[in-house]
């Protein structure tokens, strides 16, 4: 059985930051002490200046695996996820063939053994037709269930009333929403297409998927979870508007009971719509990044506890696609190699404080899906941990990308920061910019009844 032992860490868990050392056997933290001796035969790592957070734990991914494998899978970027210190992920269902049976769901999890860097759940899909399988979903075989509450990328739209009703009467598990008002934002469309032909600004893509549609989709969710006591997770807010709807939640161990929570990604607090200007579609998203008071009021949100969640959305496609015209540009980013580094730069700009972004990447994210022994550095815990170096620069260049898909809206941006080590189950597996093992993540438990 292998044992690390990580010396002079500045560890940030828990609302607290103190300097102390962590001992590792096998998969788990055995002990949390300060001046701990190395054994024989103990890998020692010497973390003195380095700050060690649990393992980011992202729950909303979209790998492209199975069906749309040009724009990434889930080897290639599970490996930008470790690079980026996340050490858990949460995969989308929105692929080809789409994850809407219980067949489908397990294997996926075939797909992912042995394949996968980081550990893993993935979502059961909901559509307008699979009602009966939502329902004989076990609640530990999916992290929960997804519902596209307005078409995106993949054809997933559930607009059948009573569909809608029966999912959030039934599901056996977390319900997370995709919330856009579809015949809202197809209005919209129609009007830009009148004015401009098929060559609309990327940057009217704000106004087309606009904040109305995301809030009338979003009340509508949230008055269905409280109508029917569903347990409800709002994927990526993008507007102010919609912050109000959410309650703060300030003890973490609400979180698994909470009626309704809200999740924020990454792109959405560090880009706003001045930024189609320079990156144009490279940005183009659902829901899309919206104004600088948007981006603003998101992060207060994240700091006065209404948002419980920060996560990437990553959903890669080709450079080559991205270049098309606006209809024909897919909407979605590369995310996860970078959210870390944008967050710790968040740090840096004042905005957040270290155990806020470890609060809302790790511990609110276990306890918001009840997992197993995760998302905190505690004795007896699994050990994903990430060791970040904060006094240092590094910068996104096409040489140290890790996306399949081979670029990053980030290029070009200099972090000062950078993520040193990830350790995934006890095991070393990102260290100085290289992996250092084969893909070994694991399947995510959960404490659910």
């Amino acid at each position: 059985m292998q044992q690390l032992l990580i010396k002079n860490a500045l560890i940030v868990n828990e609302n607290q930051t103190f300097e102390a050392d962590v001992r590792i056997v096998g998969e788990r933290i055995e002990t949390i002490a300060p001046n701990l001796d190395a054994r024989a035969n103990e890998k020692v790592i010497d973390a003195t200046g380095l700050y060690l957070l649990p393992g980011v734990i992202d729950d909303q991914v979209h790998f492209r695996e199975p069906g749309l494998t040009h724009k990434g899978n889930i080897h290639t970027e599970s490996r930008a996820a470790v690079a980026g210190g996340i050490t858990s992920f949460m995969e989308m269902p929105n692929v080809n063939p789409q994850t809407t049976t219980l067949e489908a769901l397990e294997e996926k999890y075939q797909r992912a053994q042995g394949r996968a860097f980081a550990n893993h759940s993935f979502y059961l899909g909901a559509t307008n037709d699979n009602l009966d399988v939502i329902k004989a979903l076990d609640p530990n075989a999916a992290c929960g269930v997804k519902i596209f509450m307005g078409a995106s990328t993949g054809n997933m739209l559930v607009d059948n009333e009573q569909v809608l009703a029966g999912i959030f009467a039934n599901s056996p598990v977390l319900i997370a929403t995709h919330c856009e008002n579809t015949p809202m934002i197809q209005k919209l469309e129609q009007q830009y297409r009148a004015k401009y032909g098929d060559d609309i600004p990327m940057e009217l893509h704000a106004e087309i998927r606009s904040r109305e549609a995301c809030y009338q989709s979003s009340s509508t969710a949230i008055a269905l979870a409280k109508k029917h006591q569903a347990r409800l997770h709002v994927l990526h807010l993008t507007t102010a508007e919609e912050l109000d709807q959410f309650e703060p939640i300030t003890q973490l161990n609400q979180l698994a009971s909470a009626n309704v929570t809200a999740e924020v990604c990454v792109h959405h607090l560090w880009f706003n719509k001045n930024d189609y200007a320079t990156l144009g579609s490279l940005i183009k998203c659902n829901p899309a990044v919206k104004l600088p008071s948007d981006q603003h009021a998101l992060q207060q949100a994240v700091n006065n506890d209404r948002i419980a969640v920060i996560a990437t959305d990553h959903a890669p496609h080709t450079f080559e696609e991205k270049q098309h015209s606006y209809f024909k540009a897919p909407s979605g980013l590369p995310l996860v190699q970078h959210m870390l580094p944008a967050l710790l730069e968040l740090y840096h700009q004042g905005i957040f404080s270290l155990e806020t972004i470890v609060r809302k990447t790790s511990h609110a994210v276990a306890e918001r899906f009840q997992l197993k022994d995760r998302g905190y550095i505690r004795e007896g815990y699994y050990a994903d941990l990430t060791l970040v170096d904060l006094n240092t620069v590094s910068t996104v260049t096409d040489d140290n990308i890790l996306y399949h898909c081979g670029w990053s809206p980030f290029k070009g941006q200099q972090f000062h920061n950078a993520v040193k080590t990830t350790i995934i189950n006890g095991n070393v597996v990102w260290d100085q910019g290289q992996l250092q093992c084969e893909a070994q993540g694991k399947r995510l438990e959960f404490t659910r009844n």
